[in-house]
């Protein structure tokens, strides 16, 4: 039976401190990877996300999370509204 591979994750001031590496202490992308004993694409994903961030392009982890609550909360309010709207119409037919 295969078994499920199973992904390491990083703290997120792991991440800043290794993307901190290559913008304020001059460090190349293979270098600070090497250094912290990860892969390369996964230096580069962390510090196009934290750019993007800071730039206002991409959501903040909790910003991510409100989203996904909201839309979790308007979904669950439009089956309300339509089935509101279905007894509404059941019942204006019952009255005639």
């Amino acid at each position: 039976m295969e078994q499920k591979r199973s992904y390491r994750t990083y703290p997120k001031e792991f991440k800043e401190e290794a993307v901190s590496l290559i913008n304020n202490q001059g460090y190349s992308v293979p270098e600070a990877a090497k250094s912290l004993g990860i892969r390369t694409n996964l230096l580069y994903r962390w510090k196009q996300q934290i750019e993007g961030q800071q730039q206002g392009k991409s959501l903040a982890e909790d910003e991510r999370e409100e989203l996904k609550r909201l839309r979790k909360e308007n979904k669950l309010l439009r089956m309300e509204k339509d089935i509101l709207k279905k007894a509404s119409a059941f019942f204006a037919k019952e009255m005639k």
